[in-house]
């Protein structure tokens, strides 16, 4: 698993408490809303995770401690909240989902100029 820069990560955390902040005090400022909004989603994708408050806390253990010390909490962490992606045979292909679109046939097909 490739990780960000802890130099990287340690200003784009100090721009998500900044907008934080400034969002809390003026929660009505459409702009300062967005600001904040990006500045959570920059940190989510530099930490990979889906909510700004888990990137966050992602972001702060992640300057606590080393990489190897990191990785293997993430790992624990995966473990335990989905073992069977975690645990996954590498091998093993990926399944289809169950409802899969299928092209009709081609006498149901119609053609937008027929409408």
């Amino acid at each position: 698993m490739l990780l960000p820069a802890k130099a990287e990560v340690a200003r784009q955390l100090r721009r998500y408490r900044a907008w934080e902040r400034v969002m809390l005090a003026a929660p009505n400022d459409r702009t300062v809303r967005a600001t904040f909004e990006d500045s959570g989603y920059t940190l989510c994708v530099l930490m990979g995770k889906r909510c700004a408050r888990e990137a966050a806390d992602a972001a702060e253990r992640y300057l606590r401690t080393n990489q190897v010390t990191y990785l293997e909490e993430q790992q624990v962490t995966c473990l335990q909240e989905q073992p069977v992606t975690c645990l996954q045979d590498q091998n093993e292909r990926p399944r289809p989902a169950a409802a899969v679109w299928r092209r009709p046939p081609a006498a149901e097909r119609r053609s937008p100029a027929g409408r």
